[in-house]
């Protein structure tokens, strides 16, 4: 058992900032706030813009948005059911956004927990921060 708890440890620590990043940023797309609905009332930030791209689509974003291409000559338009209407939408789904932010919060505090934890061992405290630096570095290598 003790071969593996070092091994949890080591791998959770190279992990941990990454768990961190996608924790957060999931936090941020659960109220859609990387998108702009009305440029005019509301334009996202560019670092939650940043964090929603490296989320979803693992590469920082695009100069400019993708377009579609046009359908093909003679395509009929898709029929479409009307949505429910926006109060019932969003009444709907506030329980199921407060416990992914809940969820968030919580794998972000175990995470920090899990990091002081494996920093407060002076035996493994160097390797714990080349484990937490390799963790950072790699992916932002791997973004380039």
């Amino acid at each position: 058992m003790r071969k593996v708890r070092q091994v949890h440890n080591y791998v959770g620590l190279f992990f941990a900032p990454m768990i961190l990043l996608f924790a957060f940023s999931g936090a941020l797309q659960t109220y859609r706030l990387q998108e702009t609905r009305d440029p005019a009332a509301y334009t996202p930030p560019g670092w939650i813009v940043w964090l929603a791209s490296v989320h979803k689509d693992q590469q920082p974003p695009r100069a400019e948005p993708p377009h579609r291409p046009p359908p093909p000559p003679g395509a009929r338009p898709e029929q479409h059911r009307a949505p429910p209407p926006a109060s019932h939408r969003l009444l709907s789904q506030l329980p199921l956004k407060i416990f992914v932010t809940g969820l968030s919060i919580g794998l972000i505090l175990s995470t920090l927990l899990g990091i002081t934890i494996a920093l407060n061992n002076p035996l493994t405290r160097r390797i714990s921060l080349i484990l937490l630096a390799s963790g950072t570095i790699v992916p932002l290598l791997l973004l380039l």
